[in-house]
């Protein structure tokens, strides 16, 4: 996992694992209609809509659809219904050390960009976690409040009905051979690069990152990629908008509502 041999995230892997056997773990409120702790909330920065540049519409696409590739899943948008179960769920033709199961089109991006990297020396890749379900986000999570207590499961993992991996677009990638899985150290390593650099090129989108806790309520996650579709993407890369929330001009999501 990392050097830390005691972190929580060390031992929340071995409670999952143990559980679900998985390998690693996984790092109310206005609902999401289907048509590191976190920091205090008085510390938290709002984020400001960014202007809209020439040709890019921000309304192409709903974000509160749990179909849409588009849809912003946080602690204060949980998906609705919270069972909600993608209709086009495939088997993902990747290297994988859990169900690699995807929705169609961020299949196949996926499989594309690990192609890519490997043939631009990155370094080969796999599917550490994908598409998880409503029951067994509940015994990924239970884990980890099992070996961390609730407050530090909230910060590295999401509650049944509140996580991307539900919407069959978000995925926990990992190195080829296995190093670093899971932990901040994969942000260094050769993959864990190319990807934050090159991610955006095939529609993903590194969800969680280092400086935006406050914004989006979870730790850093350099492993965890989020299917947006090229053009979003491709438009917050080039603006340097990094969070979903900051793009769209959400509310910040620190912490779940009392």
């Amino acid at each position: 996992m990392s050097s830390r041999s005691r972190s929580p995230v060390f031992v929340c892997a071995v409670v999952v694992a143990a559980a679900l056997g998985l390998v690693g773990c996984a790092p109310v409120t206005a609902p999401i209609r289907s048509s590191s702790a976190t920091p205090e909330a008085a510390d938290t920065p709002t984020p400001t809509p960014t202007p809209t540049p020439s040709g890019f519409d921000k309304t192409a696409l709903p974000i509160d659809d749990p179909a849409s590739i588009w849809v912003v899943v946080n602690k204060v948008r949980p998906l609705e219904p919270s069972t909600y179960v993608p209709a086009d769920l495939i088997t993902t033709p990747v290297p994988h050390l859990n169900p690699p199961g995807l929705r169609s089109e961020a299949a196949s991006a996926m499989a594309a960009m690990f192609a890519t990297a490997k043939a631009e020396g990155a370094g080969g890749m796999q599917l550490q976690s994908a598409s998880r379900s409503y029951g067994v986000q509940v015994k990924v999570y239970n884990g980890y409040v099992s070996s961390v207590g609730e407050d530090g499961a909230d910060a590295q993992s999401a509650r049944p009905g509140y996580s991307e991996h539900q919407t069959g677009l978000a995925a926990d990638i990992s190195a080829v051979p296995l190093t670093c899985a899971l932990a901040a150290c994969f942000g260094q390593t050769p993959q864990g690069l190319w990807l934050a650099a090159n991610a955006y090129r095939f529609g993903f989108l590194l969800r969680y990152p280092a400086d935006k806790t406050a914004i989006t309520g979870y730790m850093y996650e350099p492993w965890h990629f989020r299917y947006i579709g090229v053009p979003l993407a491709t438009e917050m890369h080039a603006t340097g908008v990094t969070t979903l929330e900051e793009f769209f001009g959400l509310p910040p999501a620190p912490d779940y509502a009392p």
